[in-house]
């Protein structure tokens, strides 16, 4: 894919993104390959150590070794040498064990030829040792010690010195080691430098084609803005591109070449559009004085639904008033039916209260009666009790005589109070039927009331209905005579448009559009409009004013001559001409 057929967006982001997804990769990779090489020379410095561990403790086990060796050889006392005989026994063992591993380890002929002195140093040691036992064996002790004195420690100290040599190796081997890590870090390090330039060099080439691939559409399309600028609609562009600089430029040209045609186009219509002014100019005068004679027509009417609106008026103030009396009656009629309902309910609280008086009575009438009874049962018992009791049967008879008494006197309040109740129960029936009677007063004071407030509310909505059509006249009456200032005033504007319309094509002429130039070598004449011979009225009272309008006869304003009649000037169909116009308009 070429550059310039890719998105402007899409260089930008991949020239941010391939730059920092390359810094991103060499980092990444840096730092793999660190940790690569840190850990590679981490193993081998740490084996390094592992072998200097190991050589440094076979060492130190051949020192302890010789030496109880030596203890055992020097010694007269048996259970020590015999001790100490074992112990240099296990010592050789693990020796031998230590030594396979360091060998196992080796890995330089360096190691390996110290190796094999070693090895040989410690046959030597071994060939005294084993002397020493062949003669502690034999019993010659003075030998054994002479062999360790004479023969063992200077074989042992070659023996130890060929290991601190091994050592020494090992450890120059771990130094080189360190080194050759720091060296190959630092090649890493100078490996990276190259790489981070030589992609901050691809970067700022490849940001450098970038902007001359942006910079050239630039300036082209810069420089045929100047050249539309400068009225040369001539000049077009074509290019290939495929990114937004492409659709940029081939915009300009599409542009350039609208701009040629609707230009060509207004050329073509100015002349029309000066002769209609002219004709729409005659043609407003007239409908001027149709319009006043309008005017005219709508007073008279406004006067006469203004009288209609206070007539009108007046009845709904009467049954305004009349609604008014009938609620006032209705209320009235609502507070008697609620006394009357008050009275029922008192009357009935009245009657629950004797009904109740007269069940106490009863009660109490009960109560006389047993104690009568009582009373005798006493009298008989005291009669039985002879002359002890005498003084409890007077008692008794008096107890006999007062519940004789009340009870009497029960029976006679009893009467009372059902005479009462019965009255009580007459007038409570009274009183119901006054409370339905109300109720049914209230009840036709209230039909009344609402068919006096429909009259009102149906004369209330024609007296606004009928304003509202005086208010709507009244402003028609004023719009009719505000389009006949418009008229007037859109006359006067007909003729500034033609004149603008001139000054327009003198404008237009500036651009060249080459072959669509077309000029009209003929200009209609503008037809001066007529003096209007309808003078406009003069009110009073205003253009608001209704009632003292004064009747006049209404005349017929003539029809416009046919010479008014707006004709196609130019011969190229101004009407498609100008519907081609607005559609490139509206696509540029």
């Amino acid at each position: 894919m070429r550059l310039k057929n890719i998105p402007v967006g899409g260089k930008l982001w991949g020239v941010v993104l391939g730059c920092m997804g390359s810094m991103l990769a060499l980092a990444l990779g840096l730092l793999a390959f660190s940790e690569r090489m840190e850990e590679r020379a981490f193993a081998k410095t740490q084996l390094a150590d592992q072998r200097i561990a190991t050589t440094m403790r076979w060492k130190a086990l051949t020192e302890i070794t010789v030496e109880r060796v030596v203890v055992s050889a020097m010694s007269s006392e048996s259970q020590l040498v015999q001790e100490m005989s074992g112990l240099a026994k296990q010592g050789i063992e693990g020796v031998t064990a230590l030594q396979k591993d360091v060998e196992a380890q080796a890995d330089s002929d360096e190691e390996r030829a110290q190796l094999a002195v070693v090895a040989a140093n410690r046959a030597k040691a071994l060939g005294a040792a084993a002397q020493i036992n062949k003669s502690r064996e034999e019993g010659d002790v003075l030998q054994a010690m002479g062999i360790a004195v004479n023969e063992l420690r200077p074989a042992a100290q070659v023996y130890v010195a060929s290991q601190e040599e091994l050592i020494k190796l090992q450890e120059q081997k771990r130094i080189a080691l360190r080194e050759q890590a720091a060296h190959e870090r630092q090649t890493a390090y100078w490996w990276a430098g190259a790489l981070s330039l030589l992609l901050v060099g691809s970067g700022l080439v490849l940001a450098g084609m970038i902007v001359r691939s942006i910079t050239r559409p630039l300036d082209r399309a810069v420089h045929l803005a100047d050249t539309i600028a400068s009225g040369d609609l001539t000049v077009d562009v074509h290019d290939t591109r495929k990114d937004e600089l492409g659709h940029l430029l081939r915009s300009l040209s599409a542009m350039t070449q609208k701009l040629r045609t609707v230009v060509g186009e207004v050329r073509n219509g100015v002349d029309a559009v000066s002769s209609a002014a002219s004709q729409i100019s005659t043609g407003n005068h007239d409908l001027s004085a149709r319009t006043e004679q309008t005017a005219a027509n709508l007073e008279e009417t406004a006067a006469s639904i203004e009288e209609l609106t206070a007539t009108v008026s007046q009845s709904a103030d009467t049954a305004r008033q009349a609604n008014q009396l009938a609620s006032t009656a209705v209320q009235i009629a609502e507070r008697g039916g609620t006394v009357v309902e008050q009275v029922v309910q008192s009357m009935a609280h009245i009657n629950t209260s004797s009904r109740k008086i007269s069940d106490i009575i009863g009660v109490i009438d009960g109560i006389a009666f047993q104690t009568n009874i009582l009373a005798l049962n006493a009298a008989v018992e005291a009669a039985r009790a002879g002359e002890q009791g005498r003084g409890f049967a007077v008692v008794a008879g008096e107890v006999r005589s007062l519940a004789g008494r009340s009870a009497e006197a029960a029976k006679e309040i009893k009467a009372l109070i059902t005479a009462s109740v019965g009255n009580v129960d007459a007038g409570t029936a009274q009183v119901a039927q006054a409370g339905e009677s109300m109720q049914e007063i209230v009840a036709s004071v209230r039909r009344v009331t609402d068919l006096i407030g429909e009259i009102s509310a149906s004369s209330t909505e024609q007296r606004d209905g009928i304003s509202q059509v005086n208010q709507a006249v009244s402003n028609l009456d004023q719009m009719t005579q505000q389009n006949a200032a418009l008229v007037e005033e859109s006359s006067a504007a007909a003729m500034a448009m033609s004149e603008q319309a001139q000054r327009l094509s003198d404008v237009v002429s500036v651009f060249n559009v080459g072959d669509l130039a077309h000029r009209s070598v003929v200009r209609s004449q503008s037809v001066a409009p007529p003096q209007a011979s309808v003078p406009r009225r003069a009110n009073a009272n205003g253009p608001g004013s209704l009632g003292q309008a004064k009747p006049h006869k209404t005349t017929s304003a003539p029809a416009p001559s046919a010479s008014l009649k707006l004709s196609a000037v130019p011969a190229s169909k101004p009407g498609k001409a100008t519907e081609s116009a607005e559609d490139d308009w509206q696509n540029f």
